[in-house]
C-alpha cells in the first residue's frame, strides 16, 4: 500500500492546472445531473428553463475555467464571468454559477498584473447586466443589486487578504532566513577568528624568537620545531572547522580537557603560563566546555600578542551548574591591550557567552595588567 504522505508529496508536485482540474469537472458533472439542474445562483425572478444543447456550453463555461485558477486567473474570471452573465439570462440557474465567488477568491489571492483594471471592467459590467435581467422581467430591488455586488466584492477582498497573507508569510521566511544566514556567517567567523589567531599568533612569535637563537643551534631547533608543531595543529583545527560546515558531519567541540594541551602550546611560545583547575568536567556541560575553551584561548592569545613574557594565570572552576573561567597577565609585559572588549575576538566571546546566560568581563588591573572572566552555565550538551 503506497504511504499517504507520499501520494501527497506527488500531488504537491504536480502542475497547479491538474491539481484544480477535478474541482472544475466536479462541479460541471454535479450540475448536468438531474437531480442538481435549476439548483444554482438565481439573481431575477424569472422561472428556470429546462437544460438543452445551449446549458452544457453555458456550463461549461461557468466551471471548466476554474482549471487555470491559479494559473492564469484573470482569464478564468473573465470566463467565468460571462458563463455566469449568460446563466442568468438564460434563466438555467446551474450549480456551475458557484463558480464565481471561486474565481474571484482566486483572482484576488493570485492575479499579479491589472488588478485594479479587472476589477473596474467586471464592476463596469455588472449593471449592464442587472439592466438586462430586469427588461426580462426581474424585479431586483436596488437594495438586491448593491447587496449582490458586496457579496461578489467580499469575494475578491478575501482572495486579496490570502494574497496580502501569503506575501507578508513569504517576507517573514526570507527575514528568517536571512538572520539564519547572517548567525551562521558571524558564527563562522569567530571560529576562524578564534582558531586562526591563536595558531598564527604563536608561530609569529615563536619566528620572531627564533631571530635571535642563530648562535644557539639546539635552542633554535627546538623553537622551530614548536613553530612547525604550531603550524600543523592550525592546519588540523581548520580542517575540523571545515568539518562543522559539512551539514552530515558529526559535530564534536573541543572539551575543557584540552585546556592543559592549549596551555602548553602557548608556553612553548615562551609565554609562562600557569593553569589552575578545580572540580571535574562534567559529561553534561557541553556548550559551557566549548565557550569556556574560547574564553582562555582568546586571552591567551591576547596575552601573547601585547603582554608577551609576562606571567599568565589561568584558573577554571567546573560546578555543577556552571564553569567559571579567570585569565590573569601581570603587567610587565606590553600595555596595547585595550581589554574593553572592542575587538572582534573579546566582542565574539562576550556574545557566546551572553547567548548561554552567563557574564563576561575583560577589564585592567591596576599594575597594568588586564583579567579576562567568564560564568558560563553548564548543562546545555547541544
Amino acid at each position: 500500500m503506497m504511504d499517504v504522505r507520499r501520494i501527497r508529496d506527488l500531488w504537491q508536485r504536480c502542475d497547479v492546472t491538474v491539481r484544480d482540474l477535478p474541482l472544475a469537472l466536479l462541479l460541471t458533472v454535479m450540475s448536468l445531473l438531474p437531480g442538481f439542474q435549476g439548483t444554482g445562483t438565481q439573481i431575477a425572478a424569472l422561472p428556470t428553463r429546462p437544460y438543452d444543447a445551449l446549458a452544457v456550453v453555458v456550463i461549461a463555461l461557468e466551471a471548466l475555467p476554474l482549471t487555470v485558477r491559479r494559473r492564469w486567473p484573470a482569464v478564468s474570471l473573465v470566463l467565468v464571468s460571462l458563463g455566469f452573465a449568460l446563466d442568468q439570462l438564460f434563466a438555467y440557474h446551474a450549480l456551475a454559477g458557484t463558480a464565481l465567488p471561486i474565481a474571484l477568491i482566486s483572482a484576488g489571492a493570485h492575479l499579479e498584473r491589472h488588478r485594479r483594471l479587472i476589477a473596474i471592467l467586471l464592476s463596469a459590467a455588472y449593471l449592464p447586466l442587472m439592466l438586462a435581467l430586469g427588461r426580462l422581467g426581474s424585479h431586483e430591488t436596488p437594495a438586491d443589486i448593491v447587496m449582490l455586488y458586496v457579496v461578489l466584492a467580499l469575494a475578491w477582498g478575501i482572495g486579496t487578504w490570502l494574497r496580502t497573507t501569503r506575501a507578508a508569510e513569504a517576507e517573514r521566511r526570507r527575514h528568517i532566513a536571512e538572520a539564519t544566514r547572517v548567525a551562521e556567517r558571524t558564527r563562522i567567523a569567530r571560529e576562524l577568528h578564534d582558531v586562526v589567531t591563536h595558531h598564527v599568533t604563536a608561530m609569529v612569535v615563536q619566528a620572531e624568537a627564533a631571530r635571535y637563537l642563530t648562535a644557539a643551534p639546539e635552542r633554535l631547533d627546538t623553537t622551530l620545531s614548536a613553530v612547525t608543531d604550531t603550524g600543523r595543529r592550525a592546519i588540523t583545527d581548520l580542517r575540523h572547522l571545515l568539518d562543522l560546515l559539512n551539514p552530515d558531519h558529526d559535530t564534536q567541540t573541543p572539551a575543557v580537557g584540552d585546556l592543559r594541551t592549549l596551555v602548553e602550546q602557548t608556553r612553548q611560545a615562551g609565554q609562562p603560563v600557569e593553569i589552575i583547575e578545580e572540580g571535574e568536567p562534567a559529561e553534561t556541560s557541553g556548550s559551557a566546555a566549548f565557550v569556556a575553551y574560547r574564553v582562555v584561548q582568546e586571552a591567551l592569545t591576547n596575552a601573547l600578542k601585547y603582554a608577551h613574557g609576562s606571567r599568565t594565570e589561568v584558573r577554571v572552576r567546573h560546578g555543577e551548574k556552571e564553569i567559571t573561567v579567570e585569565v590573569s597577565t601581570d603587567g610587565s609585559g606590553s600595555g596595547a591591550l585595550s581589554p574593553g572588549g572592542s575587538g572582534r575576538g573579546l566582542a565574539g566571546l562576550r556574545d557566546r557567552v551572553g547567548a548561554l546566560g552567563g557574564d563576561f568581563s575583560a577589564d585592567r588591573q591596576a599594575d597594568g595588567g588586564f583579567v579576562v572572566r567568564a560564568r558560563v552555565p553548564a548543562g546545555s550538551p547541544s
